[in-house]
């Protein structure tokens, strides 16, 4: 062999130096670069308004953002026909200025409606073809606003209850099943770019609420209906095991051609705070963005806030907390560590 031949199968077979093996990402949004998975976070309007160091880790961390509460249907229109669009505009031109796609948060769900909307329905004064119109008017308003600026909707959001039977919403009770389908539908119209989902909670683990889930999924594919994806929404407690299965759930939806999103992921303690505590959540959080990774059609994944000075937590479940990466000083915890650390196999 010639020395020029013999020299370069030398170079080609010895090992790489360690300044040519990917470095482990510096902070989320160059994880979300190395691992193609789009890291979000819900967005608090107030607090991105008005307080510089959160909007600055937001900002910085972050390639993707969800409204937490401004998209929400009391928000946009709290009075019938009069729009409020300030907030959801503060997010959307926040995230365009700042190279961040959006989630929108959500068309139709069951709660956070209007005043106006549920004593109408209540007291019968808006009756079904009525209702059904001002849910159409509704959706078409708000995608056509965005139109080209959300990446993803969730369209309907909790439609499944946790025996697996269908949530006995104003929407199933005076529209029938056929809302869903029509909701999918009409988003689709007034932005057929925009990726459309079905997202609920505990789909990670509860089997009566997975099985249903996916035959709405099929017959809604099988009517020829737009839906492309399926939200995980993720809310963990470190004081119950982790959902082990996840990964093949979402596997069972990807199967069915759909991307997976997980959508509101947070991991909740009982307080007090503790060393052990924080480790344990930080297994959670690291256990989710793998099983993520592992699924190929999981393009995304959110936090449901990314600070405990904002979370959500502490005002629903009593005696509970930390939910999330960062602490209300904007500390990173084990948890964020965890997740810059996890191993990518794409």
């Amino acid at each position: 062999m010639k020395p020029l031949i013999i020299a370069l199968a030398l170079v080609l077979a010895a090992p790489l130096p360690a300044s040519a093996h990917p470095r482990p990402p510096r902070d989320l949004r160059q994880l979300a670069e190395q691992t193609g998975v789009k890291i979000g976070s819900a967005v608090d309007i107030a607090a991105l308004r008005a307080e510089s160091d959160y909007r600055r880790v937001l900002n910085r961390q972050f390639n993707h953002v969800t409204a937490e509460n401004a998209m929400k249907w009391e928000s946009v229109e709290p009075q019938r026909g009069v729009f409020t669009w300030d907030d959801a505009d503060t997010l959307v031109e926040n995230a365009r200025r700042n190279r961040q796609q959006v989630r929108g948060h959500t068309l139709v769900w069951h709660n956070q409606l209007p005043a106006w909307l549920t004593a109408g329905v209540e007291d019968g004064s808006i009756g079904a073809t009525e209702l059904r119109q001002i849910l159409r008017d509704h959706i078409t308003t708000q995608v056509r606003r965005y139109k080209g600026k959300i990446r993803a909707w969730d369209v309907v959001n909790e439609v499944v209850e946790e025996d697996g039977t269908m949530r006995q919403s104003i929407w199933l009770k005076h529209l029938g099943s056929g809302y869903i389908a029509d909701a999918f539908r009409w988003a689709h119209r007034a932005d057929p770019r925009a990726k459309l989902f079905i997202n609920d909670y505990n789909l990670e683990w509860n089997a009566p609420k997975i099985e249903t889930t996916l035959s709405l999924v099929k017959e809604l594919q099988a009517q020829g209906v737009p839906i492309h994806g399926v939200g995980f929404q993720g809310h963990l407690g470190i004081q119950y095991d982790y959902p082990g299965d996840w990964a093949n759930v979402m596997r069972r939806f990807a199967d069915l051609g759909l991307e997976v999103a997980i959508t509101e992921l947070d991991v909740r303690m009982e307080l007090p705070v503790t060393p052990e505590k924080l480790a344990t959540q930080a297994t959670y959080y690291s256990r989710a963005m793998t099983d993520c990774l592992s699924v190929r059609a999981c393009r995304e994944l959110t936090v449901w806030g990314f600070t405990d000075r904002h979370s959500w937590v502490p005002g629903w479940f009593d005696g509970e907390g930390a939910a999330c990466l960062l602490d209300e000083n904007l500390a990173p915890k084990p948890a964020y560590q965890a997740l810059l650390t996890v191993k990518n196999p794409r």
